[in-house]
This record gives structure tokens, C-alpha cells and sequence, in this order.
């Protein structure tokens, strides 16, 4: 089976492909250098995660794989949510979603939080299969560590020794983090189908 990946993101492919690369008989393919990133204005994650698959099949003729990831914050109703990624406007860099979450979360005590992921496989001919993942930490008030991307340096999951996501080695962060979790259940899906 070939499976194209839908994110040009080296951190998170590197973090799918350690999952989806166990599943014997699977290859995966690179996201096509020149595809431009599909408008996400899906209502939920897993519809942003279909109109990412979606695009990358249609571009390759591949069965494509892709993921949507929010945070979703207690003490702000659940935001960022379905914008994690462009929580301080179009075009923001982590660095400035990380800086609008700390600064909306100044002085405020409670800073529970959870990541949710779906992981998406389409196939041609129309069927998907659907992972999901969460996990469950806090924010932190002050950036800690320099692994990994996105928020990181400012969430600690819950159950652990108190590092953040970017203090932790990737095996360790794959073993607890929500899109680690979504893609091992994906990758048991993907297995019986195979199987």
C-alpha cells in the first residue's frame, strides 16, 4: 500500500512516519513540493483533515494521509480550537500563536488544556479511514525547551515529569502526545484493513 503524506511539515511527517512506517508492506510518499496548501474551512477537524487528503490524492493518484490538531484551552471556551494554527491571524508563525495564547492566558490560573487530532486515510474510490487522539496537560507561563513545533514549548501533558512537549526526546513525546495516539489508532485500523 502507498500512502501520500499530506503535511510538508519535517517535525510532524517525521512524526507520522515513525507510527505508519511499522505497518508492514506500507510506503510512504512526500507530500508534492509544488502543491499549495488547500483553503481548511471545514466545520470540525475531521473535515479539514479530508480536504487535506482529498487535495493531496487528487494531486498524486495516491491514497493520501492527513491530520487536523486543535488545542483547546479551558479558561478560553475551548479556543484556539479549529484555528490553532493560525491563532494570531493568517500567516502567523508558531512563535506568534504562542505569544497571543500566553498573553490571553496572563495571570489567569486555571490553564487546563487538551489537544484533540484526527488522522485521515481517503482512498481511491472514496473510503476513508479515521484515527483519533487526545491528550490532556497544561500551559505552561513561559516558553520551555526547544524540540519539536507549534505550541510545544508551553504544554505539559498531563501524567508526566512536568517537561514540556519541547523538553521531551520524540520518542517521548510520540508516546503520550495526541497525534502520536491518533496515528497508532490509525495504524491499527490500517493493519486489519491490510490484514
Amino acid at each position: 500500500m502507498r500512502i501520500a503524506l499530506a503535511t510538508g511539515n519535517p517535525g510532524k511527517a517525521a512524526e507520522i512516519a515513525a507510527v505508519l512506517a511499522q505497518i508492514e508492506g506500507l510506503e510512504l510518499l512526500p507530500r508534492p513540493e509544488d502543491l499549495p496548501e488547500p483553503e481548511e474551512d471545514g466545520a470540525s477537524l475531521r473535515e479539514n483533515a479530508r480536504i487535506k487528503a482529498e487535495a493531496v490524492m487528487a494531486a498524486t493518484g495516491e491514497a493520501a494521509v492527513a491530520d487536523d490538531t486543535g488545542l483547546e484551552v479551558v479558561a478560553l471556551g475551548g479556543a484556539p480550537g479549529l484555528y490553532t494554527a493560525r491563532y494570531a491571524g493568517p500567516g502567523a508563525t508558531f512563535d506568534d500563536n504562542i505569544s497571543r495564547l500566553l498573553s490571553e492566558l496572563d495571570g489567569v490560573a486555571d490553564r487546563r488544556a487538551r489537544w484533540r487530532t484526527v488522522a485521515l486515510v481517503t482512498l481511491p474510490g472514496g473510503d476513508e479511514i479515521v484515527g483519533e487522539g487526545t491528550c490532556d496537560g497544561t500551559i505552561t507561563e513561559a516558553r520551555r525547551g526547544s524540540r519539536g513545533f507549534g505550541y510545544d514549548p508551553v504544554f505539559v501533558p498531563d501524567g508526566g515529569d512536568g517537561r514540556t512537549f519541547a523538553e521531551l526526546a520524540p520518542e517521548e513525546k510520540n508516546a503520550v502526545s495526541h497525534r502520536g495516539r491518533a496515528f497508532r489508532d490509525l495504524a491499527a485500523r490500517l493493519a486489519s484493513r491490510a490484514g
